[in-house]
């Protein structure tokens, strides 16, 4: 079940039920989720008197059940949120399912975790009352159309599928960033009804894909040291770099790997630059290219798509990573 199933009607006159469960991994859908789910409940001029949102790892059960038993002042209904309540289930589970068999006519529970298991007692007391609301993982590939989306639906502008790709591509692919991004790109077209692939390429990707550019140019150069310098400016500089570092390098360097590959069939260089999306800048862009040999950049986006499998699994950070990255190519590209 999802919030947006619901019938709009006024919080005020809507039936609820006393317990929601937001289960997901993703926590900016999750929020999302969390945020629609409060607008069928409150007015926003209830929630000052009618929210109770403490920190599940602060708060005494006695004290969430006392809140959902208070009665509402000037409403119908008190919300109690519990924000990642994993913890807070698995420590208090036999006393949420006594206080569903019994549960205050006018509080509502909304607790958000990132597993459920669907066969304990708790869950099949909640499921009947469609209490649940499950936000199924957010595959890769569905990217590029969330963002088409989400361009359209919330910021009322059309954003091609290439375009989304490229933006993707640039962004890393979490939904909360891509969010934020077409948000950005929606303020810096104005009036214009479309993003375009170049309105990404000035607005984000000019500075992140320079920003790999500088640091590939030093290590070709065997400055070393200059690539460090340049590299850890890329993470001072930028407070989004951790997340989108490893991205941006991996667009520049797929970017130079077709270039490559491409003047080896004998391409001409403008219709490469055409095919690539390679704006400004090319004469440098195709030095780089000229300067490695292909089995070099192969190797160097294979180490890119293990950094940045190794980044999401929690076993190295962003910053560590691309650095010895950057130490360990810059002797091979001597």
């Amino acid at each position: 079940m999802s919030v947006d199933a619901m019938a709009r009607k006024s919080p005020s006159k809507t039936s609820m039920p006393p317990c929601y469960v937001i289960a997901g991994k993703e926590a900016f859908l999750v929020g999302r989720q969390w945020e629609q789910l409060l607008d069928r409940l409150l007015e926003p001029e209830q929630r000052d008197m009618c929210l109770y949102q403490p920190a599940p790892e602060e708060v005494a059960l006695a004290q969430v059940l006392d809140e959902l038993r208070t009665a509402p002042f000037l409403g119908e209904r008190r919300v109690v949120f519990l924000k990642d309540a994993d913890s807070f289930i698995s420590e208090h589970r036999d006393a949420l399912e006594r206080y569903l068999e019994s549960p205050s006519p006018t509080g509502v529970l909304v607790m958000t975790v990132q597993t459920w298991k669907k066969n304990t007692r708790l869950a099949k007391k909640i499921a009947p009352i469609n209490g649940l609301i499950e936000i199924e993982e957010f595959k890769s590939w569905r990217m590029p159309s969330f963002a088409v989306e989400t361009a359209k639906t919330e910021f009322g502008k059309a954003l091609s599928p290439a375009a989304a790709q490229f933006l993707v591509e640039l962004t890393g692919d979490e939904p909360g960033r891509i969010h934020s991004e077409i948000e950005k790109l929606a303020i810096f077209v104005g009036t214009r009804p479309t993003i375009t692939s170049e309105d990404i390429e000035a607005l984000i990707g000019h500075n992140r894909t320079y920003g790999a550019f500088a640091v590939i140019d030093s290590m070709i150069a065997g400055d070393t040291a200059q690539a460090v310098r340049r590299l850890r400016n890329m993470f001072s500089s930028d407070k989004s770099a951790e997340y989108t570092v490893v991205g941006a390098f991996a667009f520049h360097v797929r970017r130079m790997f077709s270039a490559k590959a491409l003047l080896g069939k004998g391409v001409a260089p403008a219709q490469i630059a055409s095919q690539c999306k390679i704006w400004g800048a090319k004469e440098p862009f195709f030095r780089q290219v000229q300067s490695l040999r292909l089995e070099q950049i192969g190797d160097l986006l294979a180490r890119l798509a293990k950094i940045d499998h190794a980044v999401k699994t929690g076993r190295t950070s962003a910053p560590t990573a691309m650095e010895q990255l950057v130490l360990d190519m810059g002797a091979i590209c001597q």
